[in-house]
């Protein structure tokens, strides 16, 4: 009974459990005008056959997209491929994801995980982005380090996709939810532009959309927002047709329990939305609100 309770309230922020889900409702959302991202839902794996089966999932997807077209990227966490277990398994992986999205033509992205994997995630990234430019990578701004990560992939061809940060860290770390925070956003989206990064500005608060927009920040070249299946739709839905380009990020997969924590976690009103879809009795459908 729990499961069925939390699942209804993860479905408000993933789309399902198997890759025809996620397929189904990126198409739909194709279909509405937005581009996606979609990531098969995984991280620290712990065990080699798992890395395996999430590399051979994760390529299946890649294959699917590739045959329907559209504007859509594959993302994914290292941790999933093999990070946790050793840091050639996870490049090795990369690698061979990377090459059979390049055939496919399909762009790819590394998502950034807790701070105690940045350094591993980054070494990482730049081997692989070396050769394959069809690979973005994903900077956290809450972090203190980032700030002088950015300028280190300045060689580097691939998106990047700029986040506040989901994790809890420690204020040695990170500096916590503020406009401190907001500053530092802005100020990081600004230098990767500048530098001549394509530029996901991921996030929903409206705050930041508004300032990049007032800065002119979204109509230079390469820069998209990019925002959350499930999550200020009607947000998302008004930028989009206020002429801006905007990518949503869908998730599928069978570990959506700690994705649906990390949203709570960001955000904790969305708690009470949480509570709200488990004690509806229809299925949750985000793709509707979208316009």
């Amino acid at each position: 009974m729990l499961y069925g309770l939390l699942k209804k309230a993860a479905l408000q922020y993933v789309t399902g459990e198997s890759r025809i889900d996620g397929l189904g409702a990126g198409q739909r959302l194709l279909a509405k005008g937005y581009a996606i991202s979609l990531e098969y839902i995984g991280e620290s794996t712990a065990h080699a056959e798992e890395c395996e089966a999430a590399v051979e999932e994760i390529t299946a997807l890649i294959d699917d997209l590739g045959q329907k077209g559209g504007s859509a990227r594959v993302s994914f966490d290292l941790s999933h491929i093999g990070l946790m277990l050793d840091t050639e398994l996870a490049y090795t992986n990369l690698a061979q994801i990377a090459a059979r999205a390049q055939v496919a033509e399909l762009e790819l992205f590394v998502s950034m995980e807790e701070s105690a994997k940045t350094e591993r995630i980054l070494e990482v990234y730049k081997r692989a982005a070396s050769r394959y430019p069809n690979i973005g990578i994903t900077l956290q701004a809450h972090l203190h380090r980032t700030p002088d990560d950015l300028p280190a992939l300045a060689a580097l061809p691939g998106r990047i996709r700029i986040v506040k940060g989901a994790y809890q860290e420690a204020v040695e770390v990170a500096i916590s939810r503020s406009e401190a925070l907001n500053v530092r956003y802005l100020q990081l989206v600004e230098k990767a532009l500048g530098d001549g990064h394509r530029v996901s500005i991921a996030t929903h608060d409206e705050r930041i959309i508004e300032e990049a927009i007032r800065r002119g920040l979204l109509t230079m070249r390469g820069a998209e927002l990019e925002m959350l299946y499930g999550i200020r739709p009607e947000l998302g839905g008004r930028l989009k047709s206020a002429g801006y380009p905007v990518r949503i990020y869908l998730t599928y997969g069978h570990e959506w329990y700690l994705y649906l924590c990390h949203r709570i976690a960001e955000y904790p009103p969305n708690l009470y939305r949480a509570v709200a879809n488990m004690a509806d009795s229809q299925r949750v459908d985000p793709v509707e609100a979208y316009d």
